[in-house]
Parts: C-alpha cells; structure tokens; sequence
C-alpha cells in the first residue's frame, strides 16, 4: 500500500472516530465555550490530525491517547455537575466589571481586558453610554452580560397594564410548492382558508409558492418563486377594528340625524355597547 493511500485512509478514518467522540463528549456553541472546554477541543482535535498526517504514529497509539483524553474530560464535566467547588476550579467564575454604575478597574486588570474591550462588549448588547449601565459581567464563557439602569429599560405591555395576546413559535406550511397538509390540520386550518390567504398574495396556486409560515394570530407570510407577482397583503385585524368604529360612529351619526327619542337612545346605548366592546378587543386586533 502507498504512503498517499495510507493518509488517506487513515485521515477518513480519524474524521469519523473525532466525529464519533463529538457525539459522546456532547456540544456547546462556541461563544458558550469556556477556557477548558476550548482547550480541550484543541487537543482532542490535534490528535487524529497527527494520525491523519504522521505514518510513523501507530493508530493504536492514537486511540489510545484519544479515549483517555475523552475518559479524563467526561470525568471533568461530570465532576462540575456534581461540585460547585470543582466546577469553580475548573471553569472559573463570573467577574463583576461594572457595578452601580462604576467601572471596575481592578477586575479589568485581572481579567486583562482593556477599556475598548469592555466598550465593544457594552455596544454588542446595544448600549453605548456607560451612564446606562447598572451592572456588566465576564462570564466563563468570555460574553459580557449586561444589566441597564431601570430607567433605560425599555417599556413593556406588562408595565403599563396593557392586554397582550400570547404568541407561539411560528410553522411552514408550504415547503418549494408542496403543502404540509398534517401539519396545517393541525394548527386546525383548512386547505381551502390557506388557498384563500395565498391568493390574496398573488400565487395562482399552492405551487407558486416557494414558502410560507402561519403564525400563532394566523397571519401568513408568502414567499413567491416569481416575487414580481406578490401583492400587499391585506392585515385583517387592523381592518376589522377600524369597520368597529366606524360602525360605532355610524350610530352616533344616526343617533344625531333622528327625531324619534326612542330610537335616538337606542343609537346611543348600542353605541356605547358597541364602544366597550372595542375596547375590549382592540389590544388583540393590532398586529
């Protein structure tokens, strides 16, 4: 056997002996990575690049190496589940750079991290003054966490009260021209009320579409292989609740037009019904 067929055979067989050890050790995203976790994935991966490469390594020696790395990493992590104590040791902990507001100089020493370091971390999570910070944090991981000031926060419905409508993740209903139709019974939708949406976007049929994705208030978003043909969808809500008041000022101008008292405050009272009414759903008829 040639040296070149010997390379190759065995750079495809550590590809799939690393990829299996992946497998088992488990995964993290990388901006989730701590210092160990990074250093482990070198090493790891520096030893079937040496099998791969190196003909004089004898592959029993390799995966040898590689499993007992594996072994002495797995007892690691599981040791970190177990012990706070240890996992402190291991990973480290978390450092306070900004606390009520002031930097905390030490701590950037410490951690070697410079003031336009800590600055591209506050602009990361979109804060760009320092008068805005409460509180930031180096996790393990190397992210700056940032808490704001109360007051920089930003408003929500639940601060002022305000009825919001749950919504849930969103689905594809139509994958390059091909219907989902368990997936639409599901959500408890119609093949002909779908139809009806896509029409309104300007597909002809449910094979003009390339995607679509129905939401949790049943608005539909439409991708068109022919995006020329697409038209402005019509939001039905906001629609509906501007019919409601000018129903409700339909019979307030009806109201002022008659003569008959009786049907004068019959106007009025179902203008005010029909006003309590809309201001009961409207929170649910914004999109």
């Amino acid at each position: 056997m040639s040296e070149y067929t010997i390379v190759i055979v065995r750079t495809i067989f550590a590809f799939f002996f690393i990829l299996l050890l992946a497998r088992l050790l488990g995964s993290k995203q990388i901006a989730q990575l701590t210092f160990f976790d990074y250093i482990t994935g070198i090493s790891i991966g520096n030893m079937p690049a040496a099998l791969a490469i190196d003909v004089n390594m004898q592959p029993m020696d390799a995966i040898i190496g590689l499993l007992l790395f594996s072994l002495l990493t797995t007892l690691v992590v599981f040791g970190a589940l177990k012990s706070l104590k240890f996992r402190k040791l291991v990973e480290g902990r978390p450092t306070i750079l900004i606390r009520n507001g002031n930097v905390l100089e030490k701590n950037l020493f410490k951690e070697k991290i410079t003031f336009d370091d800590l600055m591209q971390g506050l602009r990361e999570k979109s804060v760009f003054k320092l008068a805005d910070v409460e509180m930031a944090t180096l996790e393990t991981s190397g992210v700056i966490t940032v808490m704001k000031k109360a007051e920089y926060n930003p408003l929500t419905p639940k601060d002022i009260g305000m009825p919001v409508e749950a919504e849930h993740t969103p689905s594809l209903i139509i994958v390059d021209g091909i219907l989902l139709d368990k997936r639409l019974n599901y959500l408890g939708y119609s093949k002909e009320w779908l139809l009806g949406e896509v029409l309104k976007q300007g597909a002809k049929n449910f094979k003009n579409v390339f995607l679509a994705q129905i939401d949790s208030k049943g608005n539909v978003y439409v991708d068109l292989y022919n995006e020329e043909e697409k038209v402005t969808q019509v939001k039905q809500k906001p629609l509906l609740s501007a019919q409601l008041r000018k129903m409700q000022a339909d019979l307030e101008g009806f109201a002022i037009q008659t003569n008959d008292q009786n049907a004068k405050q019959m106007y009025y009272n179902q203008s005010i019904e029909l006003q309590d009414l809309i201001n009961k759903i409207n929170p649910y008829l914004k999109e």
